[in-house]
């Protein structure tokens, strides 16, 4: 994720932190393929940050470099043209090179991402994942973000980003994928949960709308997504939620707005589904929001 409109493409002026310059030409850092293995940059609201937080959108971009990136307050929302990920608090998220994605951030002040060349990435999952972050991957990360004006890196911290993609490779993925389909029938349902998350219709009524037999539909989504039409309307929401939630919603309002008929309900859900309730999720995003410095440096 990059403020592709801040660096210089159509004639554009770059920030000057977002810069190299190689034989006196600048170079985008995100597909600068000769540099260091790994580049590095603690992300804010500040303009002329690369990595620039806050709330805003990102249209569809790509990199020739792949791309870690994690924020430590908000929510970040990518869009691929297979699925959706959810990034809250301490959640890393991966794109691979060239892989076309869009970016909404809410809420975020504080974050960091690494560019890596397509040699080490190949090392990586060859597709878009989340992973959660581990105290040791962070402390590794705000090493590696003091290298950021370095072409060239020492045999001690080409080690040191050894470990890191180790660490990587062995943090466990977090469930925050919402697969979208292919086949425009089935897309035809998804988006219209997606509209209307609290709409409880059955999947033998979804699939009369849609003029398909319950059993075609059955199949579809769990040949496309895979997962059940309960599995995946329940992913469906958990993304809204956490957005609901990242833009200050209350409990009972994301409750009432996903369909639930009580806040106990939802509150089960999500618990199910991240170990934690919505309520201390919403706390840990304010402490993180008002005690995190912006950078590793301050």
């Amino acid at each position: 994720m990059y403020d592709n409109a801040n660096w210089t493409k159509n004639n554009e002026k770059w920030p000057k932190k977002g810069r190299c310059k190689l034989n006196s030409e600048e170079v985008d850092k995100s597909d600068w393929l000769e540099g260091p293995s790994l580049i590095a940059f603690w992300g804010n609201d500040d303009s002329d940050n690369p990595f620039r937080l806050g709330t805003r959108e990102y249209d569809w971009h790509s990199h020739r470099r792949g791309q870690f990136f994690c924020v430590e307050s908000g929510l970040i929302h990518v869009r691929t043209a297979t699925g959706s990920w959810l990034l809250p608090p301490r959640r890393a998220g991966w794109i691979p090179p060239n892989v076309a994605h869009k970016v909404t951030v809410s809420g975020a002040m504080s974050g960091w991402s690494l560019l890596l060349t397509p040699e080490i990435s190949r090392d990586l999952s060859h597709t878009p994942c989340v992973i959660n972050v581990s105290e040791l991957m962070r402390a590794l990360v705000q090493r590696t973000v003091s290298w950021r004006d370095q072409e060239i890196l020492e045999p001690n911290q080409e080690r040191i980003i050894a470990v890191l993609l180790d660490e990587i490779k062995l943090a466990p993925l977090e469930p925050l994928h919402l697969p979208l389909p292919v086949d425009p029938r089935l897309l035809r349902i998804t988006d219209a949960i997606l509209q209307q998350p609290e709409d409880n219709r059955t999947l033998n009524e979804w699939a009369v709308w849609a003029a398909l037999s319950p059993r075609t539909l059955r199949r579809l989504i769990l040949a496309e997504t895979g997962l059940t039409f309960a599995q995946w309307r329940q992913q469906a929401r958990l993304t809204l939620a956490l957005e609901m939630l990242a833009q200050g919603d209350s409990v009972g309002m994301v409750a009432d707005a996903l369909g639930y008929g009580t806040p106990s309900s939802f509150i089960a859900m999500f618990r199910r589904a991240f170990g934690d309730s919505p309520s201390h999720y919403l706390a840990v995003r304010r402490e993180l929001k008002h005690l995190l410095p912006h950078s590793p440096n301050q």
